[in-house]
């Protein structure tokens, strides 16, 4: 078994002083060195303060003043209210979630896209994390006749918070990108199809659009031919939309959202600026939407109502979209566009290129030929007090090894702009100096 090049096995044991526990094979792999436990554990440190660190590794969404002040209100509306306030702490909700919530998200959706959804195909999780840990392994893993299956990456790299929630082990298949070269020392991961088998052996097919870490939106036409391959092999095609459509629309391309019961759409609030209420949102067919349900009763009896409750109002008038397109998206687009100038300042030199930004809030660097691994530079920067999130944590399911994964790096560009700019100096003069050392040549 192994993850993230850490061998583990299940004689595994967990310290505690003075104590030795000797841990299951579930215990073993959900707390061993995951990529996902030492973001979350930086990023934490970082934004508390605990730690003098520029935070350039994590999703950790920025700070909009118009949606602070909007949420702020809506916080005082609810606590005034004593029924909706005595809702949100002295009542669970059913397991599918809040109730009055799921039917405005249903309406929302029938009346702004013409999806053919009720509250029944809606179902409320505490964050998209405990929905993919719900939904991979409904998907992958061993099923009842024996036959082992696994959820289909179609293009590396992907989300690092997958990597470590199989039950079973070797839970991911991933396929290699086409790498389309662009101008301005720019490039563009493309579905390769050609080297995309969905076999027997899958289970579903799984991306996150605009993708986690590099900025990607899967297009238009890309998506259609999942959902076709999807369908031609009888599987559900899950599309992580945390970042994207229907909201909080962090896409700076033309790409449309589309929905059937073939397709598993997840949502978060976390990137509207509600990261700490743990809010995730699926839009399934009914027969997923219950066994979810009744996950989340065993798991943790009910999904939270705070994230419900205090942006019902905004999914009722449909504000919640216009928040996104508005607000959000353009405050995170105009970061992307400095963060990508001062990254052509910086890395001015070296021999570095940039995913096209297209969403999310990342850039995606991809340094040529680099001297050391990801991994190292990213100890290395961290000592310097930048950090960043290694690239080789992306490439889970890969059946060979690839170079590139050991090449690149995820920054975000979520945060104060001047710290972005002492960080993208550091990371500069880290890299080139490696280079000096190395004799490489600069472009």
């Amino acid at each position: 078994m192994t993850t993230c090049g850490r061998e583990r096995h299940p004689t595994d044991y967990l310290t505690v002083d003075p104590i030795t526990v000797k841990l299951s094979r579930f215990g073993v792999k959900l707390s061993s060195d995951a990529g996902i436990a030492s973001l979350i554990d930086d990023l934490g440190r970082a934004m508390s303060g605990a730690d003098d660190l520029i935070m350039m590794g994590g999703g950790n969404p920025g700070h909009i003043d118009a949606v602070h002040r909007l949420l702020k209100e809506k916080l005082a509306a609810l606590a005034a209210d004593d029924t909706r306030f005595r809702e949100l702490i002295n009542i669970y909700d059913p397991s599918q979630g809040h109730i009055r919530f799921n039917e405005h998200c249903a309406r929302l959706l029938r009346r702004e896209y013409g999806w053919d959804v009720g509250p029944e195909n809606i179902c409320l999780t505490n964050g998209s994390q405990t929905a993919f840990f719900m939904l991979l392994n409904m998907f992958g893993g061993r099923y009842p006749d024996g036959t082992m299956k696994k959820i289909r990456f179609p293009l590396a790299p992907e989300y690092i918070g997958y990597a470590d929630l199989g039950i079973d082990d070797d839970l991911f298949i991933s396929t290699r990108p086409h790498i389309e070269y662009l101008e301005d020392r720019q490039f563009k991961y493309r579905v390769d199809f050609d080297g995309l088998d969905i076999g027997e052996e899958t289970g579903a097919i799984c991306l996150s659009r605009p993708t986690n870490p590099t900025g990607n939106v899967v297009t238009d036409i890309e998506l259609r031919r999942l959902h076709g391959l999807a369908e031609e092999h009888d599987i559900p095609l899950i599309i992580d939309s945390a970042y994207g459509l229907p909201f909080p629309h962090i896409v700076y391309t033309e790409a449309s959202v589309f929905w059937d019961e073939r397709i598993i759409i997840c949502l978060s609030l976390s990137k509207l600026g509600l990261p700490a209420v743990r809010t995730g949102i699926v839009i399934a067919s009914r027969h997923i939407i219950k066994s979810l349900a009744a996950m989340n009763a065993v798991i943790s009896l009910a999904p939270g109502s705070f994230g419900a409750l205090l942006v019902e109002e905004l999914v009722q008038n449909g504000d919640i979209i216009e928040l996104g397109k508005k607000v959000v998206k353009p405050f995170y687009l105009e970061k992307a566009n400095k963060t990508l100038a001062c990254v052509h300042k910086e890395l001015r030199g070296i021999p570095y290129r940039v995913h096209r930004p297209e969403g999310a809030m990342f850039l995606w660097v991809w340094f040529e030929n680099m001297p050391i691994s990801s991994l190292e530079l990213y100890h290395r920067l961290k000592r310097r007090g930048v950090l960043i999130v290694s690239g080789h944590y992306f490439f889970v399911g890969l059946s060979e090894p690839w170079q590139h994964s050991q090449e690149c790096i995820r920054v975000t560009y979520s945060q104060d702009d001047d710290e972005i700019a002492r960080g993208l100096r550091v990371i500069g003069s880290e890299v080139r100096a490696l280079y000096d050392a190395a004799g490489a040549t600069t472009s």
